[in-house]
């Protein structure tokens, strides 16, 4: 089943995904870390937005 765009939620707020090219160059201007460092990151903590931005000390 694909994602419907028009169906928003905010259930999908709580995790950065790697496969979304628009997600990482969100992380990646937000806390103004390189695309590397970001997939890192989405790797280690599993997407959860909530540890990322924890570990980038809040940026």
């Amino acid at each position: 089943m694909s994602d419907d765009k028009f169906k928003q939620d905010n259930r999908d707020r709580a995790t950065v995904s790697a496969s979304e090219d628009y997600e990482v160059n969100d992380l990646m201007t937000k806390h103004d870390i390189s695309r590397d460092r970001a997939l890192e990151l989405i790797k280690k903590h599993g997407g959860s937005r909530k540890k990322i931005e924890s570990e980038l000390g809040g940026r």
